[in-house]
């Protein structure tokens, strides 16, 4: 059945699709970074090997249980696409990687060293509700130890989900805090409960348990990494973009 789709369908109907659900400038902003990343690999004579692709390819397999050969032909026809179709993504993707590393590897630890203090990460319970009274309530019973935060956070707080857990709202980073909370969140002492803090989601009641230094982890790189190469991308697509509009001729109005 989906073999047939791409006989019933023409490019132009793709392309008014696209441009309907406003994803036409997406996807033609994607083509041109391709072109991009491909044209900034192939001066820095980056290449991507058929066994790099094939253990890429066996990961794949690996995660969609796709166990065998015929397994993997039958998933590729539902898809719509080849083998070579898929290769093709593969080594898109694979090449992204290798360019991005490239580009900014030496760069992170640079980088963080540089803006340490943003990573610093908070272990991070808090209780929100519409009403200052309200708030001040709250807190002055956990203060009086006539219920524990906890208990306030799951009878109390605007969010279900925060409210089945008890106020957990995990562990954060520092510069994902708005300064206004930040700023308190960082000056309080592990268990300390911190007053009814203003701001237009509501009245705040947080509490600190733990405070977590700043540690380049695998994570923290690759989110360093990948953000650096996105502006690279996105300033290059500008630039590729404002080249070729000063290279179209213009007609005078009369």
């Amino acid at each position: 059945m989906t073999s047939n789709l791409t006989t019933l369908i023409e490019v132009e109907e793709v392309i008014d699709y696209l441009k309907k659900n406003l994803k036409f400038k997406e996807t033609c902003q994607q083509i041109l970074q391709q072109r991009i990343i491909n044209q900034a690999s192939q001066q820095r004579n980056l290449t991507i090997t058929d066994e790099e692709i094939q253990t890429e390819a066996d990961k794949i397999r690996r995660e969609k249980r796709l166990e065998k050969a015929a397994d993997t032909l039958a998933w590729l026809q539902a898809q719509m696409i080849t083998p070579d179709d898929w290769e093709s993504g593969i080594r898109d993707k694979l090449l992204r990687q290798k360019l991005t590393k490239i580009l900014f590897d030496q760069e992170v630890a640079k980088l963080f060293k540089q803006n340490c203090f943003n990573f610093d990460q908070v272990l991070l319970y808090q209780i929100i509700v519409p009403y200052e009274k309200l708030a001040s309530e709250i807190f002055y019973q956990i203060e009086e130890e006539e219920m524990s935060f906890y208990q306030a956070a799951h009878l109390y707080d605007i969010d279900e989900k925060r409210r089945l857990q008890c106020g957990y709202e995990g562990k954060i980073y520092r510069c994902n805090i708005k300064p206004e909370l930040s700023s308190v969140i960082f000056a309080a002492n592990p268990g300390e409960v911190i007053p009814p803090f203003p701001t237009e989601q509501g009245y705040h009641i947080i509490m600190v348990e733990a405070f977590v230094k700043a540690q380049l982890t695998d994570e923290v790189y690759e989110e360093m990494i990948n953000k650096m190469f996105k502006e690279w991308l996105l300033s290059e697509l500008n630039y590729l973009l404002h080249s070729s509009s000063e290279q179209i001729p213009t007609t005078p109005r009369d």
